[in-house]
Parts: structure tokens; C-alpha cells; sequence
């Protein structure tokens, strides 16, 4: 009991820690971000800084990731293993691009927002869950064995 305690009480630290960053950040400002996509008109430089940022954490992290076998609390650590491209991760990247493109949003910054009360956010949130759900069903239905008849 005391170790689910502190997993989930080191969770939400984590959680509000990220969402504290994402906001200090700008990245829960749909005009900021896309200022940053529209490289062809009044482009804002600034996130990049922010992404750099986060991919040099992400190197270092994974790096020491990969030395251990379990996480800082003591559970399984799970680490991706596949490193291909295919066509579902070429058209969900798409599909995630075109989606911030257009809204300003991606998925943690628009929960951010959203708690935060930003309506547009909740619809963006809404959306979301929708297309998750859509792809799961889809999935679902794509790996069933055929009926025969």
C-alpha cells in the first residue's frame, strides 16, 4: 500500500511538474505555437529552444535508461525496442503534425489548457479521444481472424 502511495503520489509531482513547464513554456498557447509553425510568415523562434531543450533531457534519460533494468521506484522499466519506420507511425505522425498545425495544440499542452479551462482545448481533448478510439476499434477489427463460412 505504501509503495502505491508513493508511485502514484511521485506521478502526479511528475505530472505538475511537466504541465508547470508546458505553461511557463508557452507551449499551451495555440498563437505561440503556431507562431513557431509558420515559418514562411511572422515566425517565432522560442519553442525550439523549448523542444531542444527537451530532447537533450531525453537523450541524457534514455542513455541511463538503458543501463538499468528498473525504474527509480523499483518497478519494470519497459523501453521501446522497435526502431521501424513504417506506414502506421509515417501517417500518425502526419496526422499528429496536421492536427497541431491546425489547432495549436498537441496532446500534453491541450490537457494543460484544458484544465485549466480553455474550451478550445476540451474540444481539441474531445477530438483526441475520439481519433484514439477510432484507431483502437479500427485496429481491433483489422487483426480479427476472417469468418468462415
Amino acid at each position: 500500500m505504501k509503495n502505491t502511495t508513493m508511485l502514484r503520489a511521485t506521478e502526479f509531482g511528475v505530472g505538475l511538474l511537466f504541465g508547470w513547464g508546458l505553461m511557463i513554456s508557452g507551449m499551451t498557447d495555440p498563437g505561440k505555437v503556431l507562431g513557431f509553425l509558420d515559418l514562411a510568415g511572422a515566425w517565432d523562434p522560442s519553442l525550439a529552444f523549448v523542444m531542444g531543450g527537451a530532447v537533450l533531457v531525453g537523450l541524457f534519460a534514455f542513455t541511463a535508461a538503458r543501463k538499468r533494468t528498473t525504474n527509480l521506484l523499483g518497478g519494470a522499466l519497459h523501453l521501446p525496442k522497435s526502431r521501424d519506420i513504417d506506414r502506421p507511425l509515417v501517417v500518425g505522425a502526419l496526422l499528429f503534425g496536421a492536427g497541431w498545425g491546425l489547432a495549436g495544440f498537441c496532446p500534453g499542452p491541450a490537457i494543460v489548457s484544458m484544465a485549466a479551462g480553455e474550451p478550445k482545448a476540451l474540444l481539441f481533448v474531445v477530438a483526441m479521444l475520439a481519433g484514439m478510439g477510432l484507431f483502437e476499434l479500427t485496429d481491433r477489427m483489422s487483426r480479427r481472424p476472417p469468418a468462415t463460412a
